[in-house]
């Protein structure tokens, strides 16, 4: 056993430890074989995911996944919005900046969207 093999490939954390044929890592859950390829996280790898995992970009189009409260109406699931603005700078948890037909410029999470 190598001092590599047992520090986490996610998480860097020295307290790995093999079980089987896998290695598991007890701070972050994080499973592995010695012969994978380290997970390490690269600069094209997106933080702005869409509910199934799917990466986000500016000027992307995507649907609501539920109902909405905005006002006194209700955005109703699969809403559709153009064009949309990821925000560096998260304004209250939500991550994209929108201009939605009918209701206006807001802000939306994306947790509740997926790419159409």
């Amino acid at each position: 056993m190598s001092v590599e093999e047992n520090v986490c490939p996610k998480c860097n954390s020295p307290y790995a430890y093999p079980d089987g044929m896998l290695w598991i890592c007890p701070e972050c859950t994080h499973e592995w074989t010695p012969d994978q390829a380290p997970d390490t996280p690269s600069a094209d790898v997106s933080r702005f995911l869409d509910v199934n995992g799917n990466p986000l970009q500016d000027g992307d189009t995507v649907t609501t996944v539920k109902d909405l409260k905005a006002g006194k109406d209700t955005m109703k699931l699969g809403t559709k919005v153009k064009n949309i603005k990821l925000l560096n700078d998260p304004v209250n948890g939500h991550d994209i900046s929108c201009k939605i037909p009918g209701f206006g410029a807001m802000y939306l999470k994306c947790s509740v969207v997926k790419k159409a």
